[in-house]
């Protein structure tokens, strides 16, 4: 008997998504950068114009307590010439981890996938979290050593492109 629930998360799941978002940033030694609310999140996932998808994992028995999510969007490969789809963050609260949670999130995003046609399903790990790398490599993916991430935001972003080249002088 399958212990838990998986389905697409709905407005009413947005508080126990920003909880697992905390905990997963807490995971990745990364807390110091969560800057989202819960009503950011809601209009984010839920709002006119959703930026992404989440499917959430509850306990089938006593109070549906949340045990993990998955958040997801579309991306496009010039080389394929159709859309993909972007693993933006899987977590299981570490109680529940084990009992093959993880491998029900990913496979469920993984069958999205597939039935809107995508040619990729790719996600990043991080190097140092053997576990999770494992993970993925036991469920057939591949990681890419030689790709690297590149990352704007904040002040960065503000003023990226705006810097001096030698065909554009400085903004004054």
């Amino acid at each position: 008997m399958n212990a838990f629930t998986l389905r697409p998360a709905t407005p009413r799941d947005t508080a126990d998504l920003m909880a697992m978002i905390r905990a997963l940033a807490d995971y990745e030694r990364l807390s110091h950068l969560v800057t989202a609310d819960e009503a950011g999140l809601a209009q984010s996932l839920f709002g006119e114009r959703p930026a992404a998808e989440a499917m959430i994992a509850r306990e089938t028995a006593q109070d549906g307590e949340a045990a993990g999510f998955a958040i997801f969007f579309h991306t496009f490969s010039t080389f394929l010439g159709r859309r993909g789809l972007w693993l933006e963050d899987l977590f299981v609260y570490p109680r529940f981890r084990g009992r093959g949670l993880g491998r029900e999130l990913l496979t469920a995003v993984a069958q999205i996938a597939r039935d809107r046609g995508c040619g990729r399903f790719e996600w990043a790990v991080l190097d140092w979290n053997e576990p999770a790398v494992a993970f993925y490599e036991g469920m057939g993916a591949t990681l890419l050593p030689e790709w690297r991430l590149a990352r704007v935001t904040g002040q960065a972003l503000a003023g990226f492109g705006r810097a001096a080249s030698p065909d554009r002088p400085a903004d004054r």
